[in-house]
Order: structure tokens, then C-alpha cells, then sequence
């Protein structure tokens, strides 16, 4: 891989072919399904869908014997599905999605999710780094090992349109898809974050989920507090006593042994590395109000508990007016959605069913009080180690991009493609790698893609694919 000809090629077709697309796709508000359960009536995945594939298929055409189809299985959202034939036997298989996060208040004036704004080197909108980037990515990375005449393997692209709900459809086109993906070699997903923007990073686990709804009913209907209070116990009460048998208040520590495990000593030690190449930039990158600081001075401690301890976090509540609109009135019932997340190693049935357990066991004053998960649950992925050869990939690959040594650190949160991918191959390599950095803030409001960042992880991902395709020769 001559890098010399590889940077001016990526930087001119980010600039002249993607960008005018991936700005087009943030226009698009194709929610996830659980974010807009009238998804197909809408038809903004559909928007979605036909311009990634328009796009998809001008540049297939330089690809001979390239193929690209839009699978639908009845009820489930669409995915895209493109075959590009290679060099020799091997298969690499490139993931990513293009659904997308509800739009979240708070955006700066003149910013919004449906919005895109590019200021210096920033995409702002929803999507563009969380993941629409990357069907674009991976095709650049074709392209230039295509404009350098490198044989490479055969390459399959998998883009779903449900990740952001938990890729519940997902096994279902694995499974229908089966006999055309093959058994990858290695698979490359850039659904990830990076630490900054100064290297490339590689994801070594990601966490899973535990997440539902826990409520608790003391009354048919409101009555006047007046009257109530003091002889009907109050809802709210009640639900921060049973969150308090999760969690400690005073620390956030998660109290039930059942949800953690024992993280490797490898871990560990690329956990103090990462703190050491991050420094303050693991806690300083979020927007903190007031004199807010982090949960522990540690940094090393920071990594690990955004990667392998569980946390809680409650996501929202149901029962309560707006402070406008709240009249004296005790009310009947207090909802909260809660968020667990898992260890990578945890099995996401188990400890949803430990949270239940905990929560539903001796409801206070006989109370109504139920656990409801759903389908809540999501378990992790850890990484398999790294061959030698792809270890020194990595390690060019990111010196080749960025001018600087690749960082090895595991993700707070969840891609369940992975898991599914390690249960079917589990032979296979995996680098899992993105441009969710810091700020950039995907899920809230502001998100945005780091241009030069994009670039840069398009390039290592060429010489990845290239180096997958020399280690047997």
C-alpha cells in the first residue's frame, strides 16, 4: 500500500463523492423502528434505503461481477446486501447501519438532527457518524486498493436498518443470508468510538444491556396529596427504595454481585494504557454542568468502569406531570425506564432476570411492583486475541493514517451484531473501529462527524483489507 497515493485519493473522494451523499442522508429522519413504530407508513428508512443504494450502485460498477441487492423479509426492516468478488478463497465481511437515534433536545442554534451544517472539519446532524458514514467508508477503501491494483479478498457489505433497536431483525437475515456471506476470515465493523482523533482505535469488547421498565402502583387513580399523604405511600418513594437495592446512591457502585465478572488482566493493563495516552480527555470531553466532576480521580478507573463494570442509569419516567401542570395531588403510580449496562462477558438473560428478582422481591407495603424487560436484553462481545499478522497490521495500519501507535480499549456500549458474528465464527478476526470521539456526542444533540477522522479510519481500513489478503503470501 503506497501511502503517498493513498491519502490524496481518500481525501478526494470523501470530499467529491461522499460528503454531497452522506449530507443528503442526514436530511433523511429514518428513525429506528423503536423510536417510530410507523417506520414503513412514514417511509424515511425507505428515503434512506434508495439513496445509499443509488449511491452503492455507481460505484459497484467499477467492481467486475459486483452485486448489490436491498433483502426484505416480510415484517422486518430492509438491509442491503453487496458482494464484491475477490482474490483467492478468503471472505472479509464490512458492517455497518444506517438507521438512526431519535432527534433529542438541545441542539446549538443554528444545528439540528435533520440539519447538516458543516463547520471547519465538522458534519453535524444525526447519523452521519452513528453510522451512516460507513457503507461510504468501506467503498473508499475498495476504491483505493482498486486505484493501487492490490488484490484483496472477496468482500461482503452488510448494512442494516435496525441497530439502534437492539438488531432484532438482524439474525433473521444472518440466517437467511447464511450460504451467501461464506465464513469471513475477518470482518471490520466501524460502528465504534476512538478515544480522540489522533490515532486509530480498536475496540476489545463492548458491553451489553439489561434495560426496562420498572413500576410501581399504589393507587387506582390520583387523590388530593392533602388528604393522602401520610396514610397512602407515595409511588416515588417506593421506586427510589427499590433502585437503591441496585445501586448504592452514594457511590453509583451496582450492588448485585450476579452482574459482574472478572475482567483479564489483559484488559486491565490496555485500560491503563488508554487512560495513559487519554489522560484528563476520558472525563473533560463531556459537557459536565457546574462543578459536576467524574466518579472516581482514577482515570485508569474511569476506563474500566465505562467498559467493564455495570452501571445504571435511568432513562426515563412515566406518572408524573410537567412542574407547569402538577397540581397537590399524590399520584397513582411512578414509572422509570432503567439501562443496565453489563460487563462483555455477562450473559444478558441471567442478569435480567437478577434485576427482576431484586426489584419484585417484598414489595414495600404490599405496593404493585413489576420488572418488565421486553425484550431487554442484549449480551456483550469480547474480542478474540489478535493473529500475529493482524496485530501488525494494526499497528501499520494506524502509523500509515494517522502518524501515530493504534490504542487497544473496550467500548461502553453495545453492538449485538458482533456477539451474533463470534457465536457463528468463531475462528474469525474482528477490528472494530470508529469516528465516535470525543464530543461528537451520538445519541444527543450536536452529534457530529469528525471529517479528517473519517478519512483517516477509511485508509486504515485499506490497508487492513490489504494486508488480510499478503499475510498468505
Amino acid at each position: 500500500m503506497d501511502t503517498s497515493r493513498l491519502k490524496p485519493f481518500v481525501e478526494s473522494f470523501w470530499e467529491d463523492s461522499i460528503l454531497p451523499s452522506i449530507t443528503e442522508y442526514i436530511r433523511i429522519p429514518n428513525k429506528s423502528p423503536a423510536f417510530d413504530p410507523q417506520w414503513v407508513e412514514h417511509g424515511y428508512m425507505e428515503d434512506a434505503v434508495t439513496l445509499m443504494e443509488a449511491w452503492a450502485r455507481r460505484q459497484l460498477a467499477a467492481f467486475a461481477g459486483a452485486t448489490l441487492d436491498v433483502v426484505r423479509l416480510p415484517g422486518r426492516t430492509p438491509l442491503l446486501f453487496m458482494d464484491l468478488p475477490g482474490d483467492g478463497g478468503d471472505t472479509v465481511l464490512l458492517y455497518g447501519h444506517l438507521d438512526k437515534q431519535p432527534e433529542m433536545k438541545g441542539w446549538s442554534e443554528g444545528l439540528g438532527p435533520w440539519l447538516p451544517v458543516r463547520r471547519d472539519d465538522k458534519l453535524y446532524g444525526r447519523g452521519g457518524a452513528d453510522d451512516g458514514y460507513a457503507i461510504y467508508a468501506c467503498f473508499a477503501a475498495l476504491l483505493a486498493l482498486k486505484e493501487q491494483k492490490l488484490p484483496r479478498a472477496r468482500c461482503v457489505i452488510m448494512i442494516e436498518a435496525c441497530e439502534e433497536s437492539g438488531s432484532y431483525d438482524l439474525p433473521y437475515y444472518v440466517d437467511h443470508l447464511l450460504d451467501r456471506i461464506g465464513k469471513p476470515s475477518l470482518v471490520v465493523c466501524l460502528d465504534s468510538g476512538c478515544g480522540d482523533y489522533e490515532r486509530l482505535w480498536l475496540t476489545t469488547s463492548l458491553r451489553g444491556i439489561a434495560a426496562g421498565t420498572l413500576t410501581v402502583r399504589v393507587l387506582t387513580e390520583g387523590v388530593h396529596s392533602g388528604d393522602a399523604s401520610g396514610v397512602v405511600p407515595s409511588s416515588f418513594r417506593l421506586l427510589r427504595g427499590l433502585l437503591s437495592r441496585l445501586e448504592d446512591e452514594a457511590t453509583g457502585e451496582v450492588k448485585l454481585p450476579e452482574l459482574y465478572v472478572q475482567v483479564p488482566p489483559q484488559r486491565i493493563a490496555q485500560a491503563k494504557e488508554a487512560a495513559r495516552v487519554l489522560g484528563d480527555d476520558i472525563y473533560v470531553r463531556f459537557p459536565f454542568a457546574g462543578a459536576t466532576r467524574p466518579m472516581a480521580d482514577d482515570t485508569g478507573e474511569l476506563v474500566l468502569n465505562r467498559t467493564w463494570r455495570p452501571q445504571l442509569a435511568v432513562v426515563g419516567m412515566d406518572g408524573y406531570p410537567a412542574p407547569g401542570n402538577a397540581g397537590n395531588v399524590l399520584l397513582p403510580y411512578s414509572t422509570a425506564k432503567l439501562s443496565v449496562r453489563l460487563p462483555p462477558t455477562l450473559d444478558a438473560k441471567e442478569a435480567v432476570q437478577a434485576i427482576k428478582r431484586t426489584v419484585e422481591a417484598q414489595a414495600p407495603y404490599g405496593a404493585e411492583v413489576e420488572f418488565d424487560a421486553g425484550e431487554g436484553g442484549q449480551s456483550g462481545w469480547h474480542a478474540p486475541p489478535l493473529a500475529p499478522w493482524l496485530e501488525a497490521a494494526v499497528a501499520q495500519a494506524s502509523q500509515g493514517a494517522f502518524g501515530k501507535p493504534a490504542v487497544h480499549m473496550g467500548e461502553g456500549g453495545s453492538i449485538p451484531f458482533m456477539g451474533m458474528l463470534g457465536d457463528k465464527f468463531p475462528d474469525t478476526q474482528f477490528v472494530i473501529t470508529g469516528v465516535l470521539g470525543p464530543h461528537s456526542n451520538a445519541h444527543g444533540p450536536n452529534e457530529f462527524l469528525h471529517i479528517p477522522t473519517g478519512k483517516r479510519v477509511t485508509m486504515a481500513v485499506a490497508s487492513l483489507i490489504a494486508a488480510h489478503h499478503a499475510r498468505k503470501n
